[in-house]
């Protein structure tokens, strides 16, 4: 039985050679098709249900969970968005971050809240994305914080990993600070940034381009639809954010 959630087959023709050659385990069952196994893992992104709910039609849960979990430490699901995102408009990029609730059965790993990127803000336990995008909204680069993280601190030290020279960026008030200006002003970036309200002397800035900054509103819209992002079921972060590749990889693929 096929369900909407599968992945179409020019999208998986351009990725399947990424994934590594299912191998039968000695003297075992013969390994299950990755297309088959990728398709379950998106079910359970874009449903949000648990793992153990996994449909009949499926591979059995657990070997599905074990092959989502073998991918992300084996840094799979990296290689895979950045095969599919290069080509890319980096004439301009844009920055912004969201709120995603925990869910209660997402708190209590081992290593605590901090570690696994969740913290507490005005509707309890949550977790921020920071985004960044280019100028079509398709995922560049993406981090994980508590929820409590200011979007600037962040913002900050994301754009400092990313070459910035002669590029326009855009992102809204809550990056106003000198620290980013700065940064912007030595690699000759143009910030299209408006400024803050207690600010004396309000910056000029493109009123026009910054109208293009709904992209990075519609990358997070886009990956909220997968359930599984939209309130956070996972305990560690590195599941989450490989969800969370996993959906941006879906943004590039479409």
């Amino acid at each position: 039985m096929s369900t909407r959630y599968e992945i179409q087959d020019q999208q998986w023709r351009l990725i399947q050679k990424l994934f590594p050659p299912e191998r039968k385990p000695q003297g075992g069952r013969p390994a299950v098709d990755n297309r088959w196994m990728l398709n379950a893992m998106l079910w359970v992104a874009r449903s949000g249900a648990p793992w153990r709910d996994l449909p009949d039609t499926f591979p059995h849960w657990k070997s599905v969970y074990t092959r989502f979990r073998r991918w992300q430490k084996a840094g799979i699901w990296d290689k895979v968005l950045e095969h599919v995102s290069l080509d890319l408009d980096e004439e301009s990029i844009m920055i912004d971050a969201t709120i995603v609730r925990v869910h209660q059965h997402g708190s209590g790993a081992k290593r605590g809240k901090t570690k696994q990127a969740i913290g507490r803000s005005r509707g309890g336990l949550s977790t921020k994305i920071h985004a960044v995008v280019d100028a079509l909204g398709n995922p560049l680069r993406f981090e994980l914080t508590g929820g409590q993280a200011h979007d600037s601190v962040q913002g900050y030290e994301i754009l400092q990993t990313i070459e910035l020279t002669m590029k326009q960026v855009l992102a809204d008030r809550a990056y106003d600070t000198n620290a980013i200006r700065s940064l912007l002003k030595e690699h000759e970036a143009i910030p299209v940034i408006p400024g803050k309200k207690n600010r004396r002397v309000k910056p000029k800035y493109d009123h026009d381009l910054y109208k293009e900054r709904h992209l990075v509103e519609c990358f997070f819209n886009k990956v909220k639809k997968y359930r599984r992002l939209a309130t956070r079921y996972d305990k560690l972060a590195c599941t989450f954010q490989a969800f969370l590749t996993l959906a941006s990889i879906l943004v590039w693929l479409a």
